[in-house]
C-alpha cells in the first residue's frame, strides 16, 4: 500500500511512503501521520492511496496519529482550492483547515477521577460519621468528579478512597470533556411566529436545501473514488462570486429584522434532513449572546443536539475537545470565527455567514482567504444552501445579486412592527465655534444621556479608537512622539500613564519635557482621544451615571465579554462605551440611545472603501438603539456631516449608497466590478525593497504585454514561461484585461520596523491572474531580507 503524503513544510510537493502491513487498516486518506523526512521525523496527512510510485525505494510511515482520519475528503478538496486561488502552498491551506490544538502528536484528551456508586451487596458496612456524609451524597448524584467530592463534601481523596476499599464506590480514570458553556443556565426557547417577509425568505431557503438534496442524490450515484484529492487537474472549483441563485442567498434585512429567528428555524429545517450547519460570526464578542440563543432553541426536544465553539478566546483543551465532538458527528452545528468555516461537518447542509460584510473575515496572513467567499465555494463542492445575513451587505455581495450569481431575500421591517431609530446629524465645526475646540460631547447629546439617565434607559457610546490621546506633542518644537518601528504616532494610556503602538506593541515611558536635545520644553501636550479619554470625561459630566467601558484593553480574558454584556443586560451599567466590538450584532430593548462621538474618523483613509466602512459602521451601530417597546434615538457628530455615506446612513438607506458608490467603482474599475490582487513587498532596507518592487514591476509588465502569444517551441527562458501562462490565461470566458498600478510605498510605510511598497493588480479574471501569479512568485529571485506576498481580493489597503 503507497500514499501521498503532504508534510507540514511548505515544501509545494507531496511524498510518497509505504504503508506497512500492521498500519494498513489504519491509514485512509485525511489521516493524519508521522513519517521520516531525512534525518528526522515529521507529521504530515495522507492526500491520496496510490497503485504505483515513481520511486523504487519507498520509507515506511512511522505511526498514524488518531483513531479517525481528522481532514475529511471533501475539506482536503477546499484546501485545494484554497491554495489555488489564494497563491499559497498547499500545505499551508492544509494545516489552516485543522486547529493547532487537534495537529498535535499526542492527543488532548484530559482525563479526571470519577466517583461512582456500586450496587450494596449484603450487608451495609459499619462506616465512620464522616465516611457516612461523604456516602450520601454519592448515592444522590451516584456519578461525580473526585475533585468535585472533595471539595463538596470538604474532606479528603483518602476518605473516598477507604469507600473504595468498602466496596461503595469504584474511582476511575476517565476522558473529561472541556465544555466552555458547562456553567451557563441557559433556559429552552421555542421557535416564534414569523411575520410575511421572514416567512417567504424562509420558505425560499427550505426550497433549496431540498432541491441541493434531491442534486446530490443523483450526483452520487456511481461516483468513483479520486486518484488525488490534494492536487487533482488545475482549478475546476468554481469562484467564489459565481454561487449560483439556487444555493447562495443573500438576506438583507435593517437592524431587528430577525434574521437570527430566520438562521434557528433554516437550521432546524436542516437537521430534520439529518445534516448539520456551520454559522459564521464576525467577532469573538457576538459569539457569547449568538451561542446562547442557539443552545437555548436547540438544547431540548426532538431536535436535541451539541452546539460546538470554536474560536481563538477557548482555551486549547477547550478548542481540542468542541473539534472533536463536531469531528465524531456528536455536535451537529457550529458556531465561530472564521476558521469555523473548516469544521468537519458531515453531512454539511447549511452554512450562516452573519454580518458578512465583515472586514474581519478575511485572514490577514498565509493563506489570506476571505471566511465568506471560501463558505460559498465549500457549499457548492458540499451541496449545502449559503445564507449570508447582514443589514449593509458589502458591495460585491449586493452586486452578484443583481447579476443574478446570489438569489436577494429582503426583510425591510424590523420586527413587532418596531420603528428604525431617528438619526440626528450634529456638525461639529459649529459645536466646536467660540470655545477652545470642539467638545467631545455636542450639547444636544449631552442632553440626550442625561434624559435617558433620569428615565432609567440605557445609552451606548461608540468611538472607534482606543487609547486617551492619539498622540503627544511638543507646542514649542512642533515633535510628535512616534513609534521608532512603524510610521504612527504613539498613543497615550492614561491608566498605566504609557505610550504605546497599537501596531508592533512597543511600549515607552511618558516623558515630562520634551525629549528633542534642543528644545526640552516642558510645554508639551496631549492631543485625539480614545475611549479612555471618553470615559474619563464621561465620568465627570455625570458622576452619578454606571459606567462601562469595552475594548481591546480591557477585554483580555475569555470571560470578560459575556460578563460585561451580561452585566449590560441586567441593567447594571447605564452606559456602555466601546469600539466597534458593540457596533453589530448586540440585542438589549433598554438601549434607546446610541452616541458616536467622530463618525468620520475613518472617512478620509486612503482606501476605496472607506466611504462603504463608514456606511456599514453608522447604520451597525446606530442599530442597537430602539429594539425594545420604546423608540430609539441616534446621534451622529461628524466634522463632514454631507457626506453621502453619512447622509444614507441616516436615512438608513442602503440601496441608494450602493447605487451612488457602485457609480464612482465602476468608472475606477475597482470591486465589486473587477478584483483585485496586492502584491506587498517588505523589508528592512527601504531602497532594496523599492528597487526590488520595480523589479517585480517589470516582470507583470511582461505578462500583460505578452497575453495571448505562444512562446517559441524549445524555448525556455522567464518570458516564454510568462507568455504560455498569460496564453493559459486568455482561454475560457473573456481576458485578463490586467490593470496594473504601482509600485508605490504602502499608505502605512514602515510596520513592525520593515518599510513596504505595494503594487496593485485590477482584472475580471481573478482566477486565471492567481495562477500568473503563483507561477510569478515561484520563479522570482529577490534579496534574501525582501520577502513578496500576494493577497488575492485584499480587504485592508494599508
Amino acid at each position: 500500500m503507497i500514499v501521498r503524503v503532504s508534510l507540514e513544510i511548505a515544501l509545494r510537493k507531496e511524498f510518497d511512503y509505504f504503508v506497512p502491513p500492521e498500519l494498513s487498516g489504519l491509514v485512509d486518506v485525511g489521516s493524519r501521520v508521522q513519517v521520516p523526512f531525512g534525518p528526522r521525523k515529521v507529521l504530515g496527512v495522507v492526500t491520496a492511496i496510490a497503485e504505483e510510485s515513481a520511486h523504487a525505494k519507498l520509507k515506511s510511515i512511522v505511526k498514524v496519529i488518531g483513531a479517525q482520519t481528522l481532514v475529511t475528503p471533501k475539506v482536503l478538496k477546499l484546501a485545494r482550492w484554497i491554495a489555488d486561488y489564494y497563491c499559497c502552498a498547499p500545505e499551508t491551506a492544509l494545516k489552516s483547515v485543522l486547529p493547532e490544538a487537534v495537529r498535535h502528536e499526542e492527543a488532548g484528551w484530559r482525563e479526571r477521577l470519577f466517583v461512582r456508586a456500586l450496587p450494596v451487596i449484603g450487608e451495609f458496612p459499619k462506616l465512620a460519621k464522616r465516611q457516612l456524609e461523604v456516602w450520601n451524597i454519592i448515592e444522590e448524584r451516584r456519578e461525580i468528579l473526585l475533585s468535585e467530592l472533595v471539595e463538596l463534601a470538604e474532606t479528603t481523596a483518602a476518605t473516598v478512597r477507604k469507600l473504595e476499599d468498602h466496596g461503595l464506590v469504584t474511582i476511575t480514570n476517565e476522558i473529561s470533556e472541556r465544555d466552555p458553556y458547562s456553567r451557563e443556565q441557559i433556559l429552552p426557547s421555542i421557535p416564534i411566529e414569523l411575520n410575511p417577509a421572514q416567512a417567504e425568505a424562509l420558505v425560499n431557503i427550505k426550497t433549496a436545501m431540498q432541491r441541493r438534496e434531491d442534486g446530490r442524490s443523483k450526483m452520487e450515484d456511481g461516483k468513483a473514488r479520486p486518484s488525488s484529492i490534494l492536487h487533482p487537474p488545475r482549478s475546476v472549483a468554481p469562484k467564489p462570486s459565481e454561487g449560483g441563485s439556487s444555493s447562495t442567498f443573500l438576506l438583507h434585512g435593517v437592524t431587528g429584522s430577525g434574521k437570527t429567528e430566520i438562521y434557528l428555524q433554516a437550521i432546524a429545517y436542516a437537521l430534520e434532513q439529518g445534516k448539520g450547519a456551520i454559522v459564521l460570526v464576525p467577532e469573538i464578542s457576538l459569539t457569547p449572546q449568538t451561542v446562547e440563543r442557539f443552545k437555548a432553541r436547540f438544547s431540548s426536544g426532538k431536535l436535541q443536539t451539541l452546539v460546538a465553539v470554536l474560536h481563538s478566546h477557548l482555551s486549547s483543551g477547550e478548542r481540542h475537545d468542541e473539534w472533536h465532538k463536531i469531528r465524531q458527528g456528536r455536535a451537529r452545528i457550529v458556531i465561530g470565527a472564521r476558521s469555523a468555516v473548516f469544521a468537519p461537518v458531515e453531512p454539511l447542509g447549511l452554512i450562516i455567514v452573519d454580518e458578512e460584510h465583515e472586514h474581519t473575515y478575511k485572514q490577514e496572513e498565509a493563506p489570506r482567504y476571505h471566511a465568506r467567499d471560501v463558505a460559498i465555494v465549500r457549499g457548492q463542492m458540499e451541496g449545502a444552501v449559503v445564507v449570508l445575513g447582514s443589514a449593509t451587505p458589502s458591495l460585491e455581495s449586493y452586486y452578484n445579486c443583481k447579476k443574478g450569481k446570489y438569489t436577494l431575500l429582503s426583510l425591510p421591517e424590523r420586527v413587532d412592527n418596531q420603528k428604525l431609530p431617528y438619526v440626528r446629524v450634529v456638525d461639529m465645526r459649529q459645536a466646536g465655534r467660540g470655545g477652545k475646540g470642539p467638545p467631545i460631547f455636542s450639547n444636544q447629546l449631552k442632553e440626550a444621556i442625561t434624559q435617558r439617565l433620569e428615565k432609567g434607559e440605557q445609552t451606548i457610546l461608540f468611538l472607534n479608537r482606543r487609547g486617551y490621546s492619539t498622540s503627544l506633542e511638543c507646542t514649542k518644537c512642533g515633535y510628535v512622539a512616534n513609534c521608532p518601528n512603524c510610521s504612527l504616532a504613539l498613543t497615550f494610556h492614561r491608566p498605566e500613564q504609557k505610550l504605546r503602538c497599537h501596531l508592533c506593541g512597543f511600549v515607552d515611558a511618558v516623558p515630562s519635557v520634551c525629549p528633542e536635545p534642543k528644545c526640552k520644553s516642558p510645554t508639551i501636550r496631549y492631543s485625539g482621544l480614545g475611549t479612555q479619554k471618553v470615559e474619563d470625561v464621561l465620568g465627570k459630566l455625570f458622576p452619578q451615571a454606571r459606567v462601562k467601558r469595552m475594548d481591546a484593553d480591557v477585554m483580555k480574558r475569555k470571560e470578560d465579554y459575556r460578563k460585561v454584556l451580561g452585566d449590560f443586560r441586567t441593567g447594571k451599567i447605564d452606559i456602555l462605551i466601546g469600539t466597534q466590538m458593540i457596533a453589530k450584532g448586540l440585542h438589549f430593548p433598554n438601549v434607546t440611545l446610541v452616541g458616536i462621538i467622530y463618525a468620520d474618523m475613518a472617512l478620509h483613509q486612503p482606501d476605496f472603501r472607506a466611504g462603504e466602512r463608514t456606511f456599514q459602521l453608522l447604520t451597525q451601530v446606530s442599530g442597537r438603539a430602539g429594539r425594545g417597546d420604546v423608540e430609539g434615538e441616534v446621534f451622529v457628530q461628524a466634522f463632514t456631516p454631507f457626506h453621502p455615506a453619512i447622509q444614507y446612513a441616516r436615512r438608513h438607506d442602503f440601496v441608494g449608497f450602493y447605487e451612488q458608490e457602485i457609480e464612482f467603482r465602476e468608472q475606477l474599475k475597482y470591486p465589486p466590478s473587477s478584483r483585485v490582487a496586492l502584491l506587498t513587498l517588505k523589508g528592512r532596507n527601504e531602497e532594496k525593497v523599492k528597487f526590488s518592487a520595480e523589479h517585480v514591476r517589470r516582470e507583470l509588465d511582461k505578462l500583460a504585454a505578452s497575453k495571448g502569444r505562444s512562446p517559441e517551441p524549445g524555448v525556455q527562458s522567464p518570458e516564454s514561461k510568462i507568455a504560455a501562462a498569460a496564453k493559459t490565461l486568455d482561454t475560457g470566458r473573456g481576458t485578463l484585461d490586467l490593470k496594473i498600478s504601482g509600485p508605490a510605498p504602502a499608505p502605512l510605510l514602515r510596520a513592525e520596523s520593515f518599510y513596504r511598497y505595494q503594487i496593485m493588480l485590477r482584472t475580471r479574471a481573478m482566477s486565471r491572474l492567481s495562477f500568473a501569479l503563483a507561477d510569478i512568485s515561484a520563479r522570482l529571485t529577490l534579496p534574501d531580507d525582501v520577502t513578496l506576498t500576494v493577497d488575492i481580493d485584499p480587504v485592508n489597503l494599508g
